[in-house]
């Protein structure tokens, strides 16, 4: 049986990565000048909130623990960092990266939730949608998110000699990579479940937009659906890739599938759709114009002032040319 050290040396998974660096920086620089922008956005007091923005904020926080965390990827991918710095990324920031994909997940499947339950105006549920509910609701995901995640990054790692091409993998223990792998099939249980909330959520809300509707509300159904489209078209791109790739991938990594060719394969394969998973930075600003009216408020207003200063500028150019 071949020992992990003996694997590495004839078969070579984790490189050519230069090629992803390049999107993963142009998605670092959109998300966070969007994510700069979202937070000065809401930064704004508002005792009117309900719980979708509870929701939407708790999304922006995430998405900055991502920004945090993509350069070190980036540099690790690029070759240029350091030995403890690659140990430092497999340790800590590769699973910032996993924690901001599962609270993503998790809160875009609250928003689609919470849409259906503002179509549906029951009483019974009126509890479950006050902002204070959100917040302990928002308090218990990302306590289990990170019981799930924060293992990995307290089990210590292993010492194994210096080389050039490494995965983080090897850095784990015995025990490291047991709870690597319950955590990857905790993980895909969450997203199953979010995928189920968003998928029915989003049907009995255009089910009761359409039986409620009628020619008046036309505009508002469609608005509507646009929203719904957002979020699922979204959700699709960013994170079912990733998790169909996820279960072959952590079998090879294991050594449950051992032929080469196939690992490689499929290391590619997990990269290519983390890098559409990590996208949903750049595609997380969108959400928060159309399904929040304080952020789109404050966006417009600063917009409309911007134009009247412009203006004002141009009336006193013009008055002191004509003087």
């Amino acid at each position: 049986m071949d020992t992990p050290n003996s694997t590495y040396l004839t078969c070579e998974v984790n490189k050519d990565l230069k090629p992803f660096t390049y999107f993963y920086w142009l998605i670092f620089m959109i998300g966070f000048f969007g994510s700069c922008f979202a937070l000065w956005a809401f930064n704004w007091k508002d005792n009117s909130q309900k719980c979708l923005s509870v929701y939407l904020i708790n999304l922006l926080i995430a998405d900055f623990l991502l920004t945090l965390a993509l350069p070190f990827k980036i540099v690790v991918d690029m070759e240029y960092a350091s030995w403890n710095l690659k140990v430092f990324h497999c340790q800590v920031t590769a699973c910032i990266i996993y924690i901001n994909m599962y609270i993503s997940i998790i809160f875009l499947g609250f928003v689609s939730m919470d849409r259906c339950l503002q179509t549906i105006q029951s009483a019974k549920l009126y509890q479950i949608q006050k902002r204070g509910f959100a917040k302990m609701l928002s308090t218990v995901v990302w306590a289990l998110v990170l019981s799930i995640m924060l293992p990995n990054m307290l089990i210590p790692t292993k010492n194994i000699p210096e080389r050039e091409t490494v995965g983080c993998i090897d850095f784990k223990t015995e025990v490291g990579r047991d709870w690597h792998v319950l955590s990857n099939f905790i993980s895909i249980a969450i997203f199953l479940n979010c995928s189920a909330i968003i998928l029915i959520s989003n049907c009995i809300t255009i089910k009761r937009l359409y039986s409620n509707g009628d020619c008046e509300e036309a505009n508002n159904i469609k608005a509507a659906l646009v929203k719904i489209f957002l979020v699922t078209a979204g959700y699709i791109i960013c994170f079912l890739p990733y998790h169909i790739v996820r279960i072959p991938y952590t079998l090879s990594q294991n050594d449950v599938i051992t032929d080469c060719s196939l690992k490689q394969v499929l290391f590619h394969a997990k990269e290519s759709t983390l890098l559409l998973s990590v996208s949903n930075l750049c595609f997380d600003p969108i959400v928060y114009y159309y399904f929040s009216n304080h952020f789109r408020s404050k966006i417009s207003k600063t917009f409309s002032l911007k134009r009247q200063e412009r203006v004002v500028i141009g009336s006193d150019n013009a008055i002191e040319t004509a003087v």
